[in-house]
């Protein structure tokens, strides 16, 4: 026996811990803890309550597959262009190579073809200005129904019977209407009703196209 040592299991007073050292340090253990249980129950709800919200065929669906833009269009209604006005561009283009009225060309195809472009008459004339196929070739037209190539043509054939008429209006309808032949043959408007008639409505529409413009 050493007297001087202590008993097993038992300390010296210096050796001897602090009660209230030991219960601060189990205490910070504990409180962490409880921290780390809490922080680990809340994240099992939030995962619970995520499972049930979210579909299980997108729980990991790309956004891209989530969200997607559609563009559709549909076409409902169509405004459509008058015969009369569909080949203005044309005829404003012939009034200015041919210097000829675009109302006289204008009232011209009205009353030859109604703006049909595919017109042809018993006597075979065909397209907007109803041309002759021997006068269309001394014209240059290649293809009668062209609508720019029958425009064109017919404008600058009724520049030449301008010139020839000297600028009579009736006179140039009635070339027009019977050929330059008849009217030299009779010295005036023939005599044929179709030609008096072709005459006089030529002449009304172009006034009601001018009227039109004020």
């Amino acid at each position: 026996m050493f007297p001087d040592e202590p008993a097993v299991g038992l300390r010296v007073a210096d050796e001897r811990r602090h009660s209230g050292d030991r219960r601060a340090h189990e205490r910070g253990a504990v409180d962490r803890r409880r921290k780390q249980r809490r922080r680990l129950r809340f994240r099992s709800v939030l995962f619970s309550l995520l499972t049930l919200v979210i579909p299980t065929s997108s729980k990991w669906m790309p956004l891209q597959h989530v969200v997607r833009a559609t563009v559709s269009t549909n076409v409902t209604s169509f405004d459509p262009v008058p015969p009369e006005r569909a080949y203005n561009s044309i005829i404003r283009e012939a009034a200015l190579a041919y210097d000829v009225d675009a109302a006289l060309i204008r009232s011209v195809i009205q009353t030859e073809s109604a703006f049909d472009a595919s017109a042809v008459s018993r006597t075979g004339a065909a397209g907007l200005m109803q041309l002759m196929p021997e006068v269309a070739q001394k014209l240059g037209v290649s293809d009668r129904f062209d609508p720019r190539d029958n425009i064109m043509g017919g404008a600058r054939l009724l520049r030449e019977l301008l010139d020839h008429y000297h600028g009579n209006l009736p006179l140039v309808l009635a070339g027009y209407n019977a050929g330059a032949a008849a009217v030299a043959r009779f010295g005036t408007i023939p005599p044929f009703p179709e030609t008096r008639q072709y005459v006089k409505r030529v002449t009304r529409l172009i006034k009601e196209d001018n009227s039109g413009d004020d």
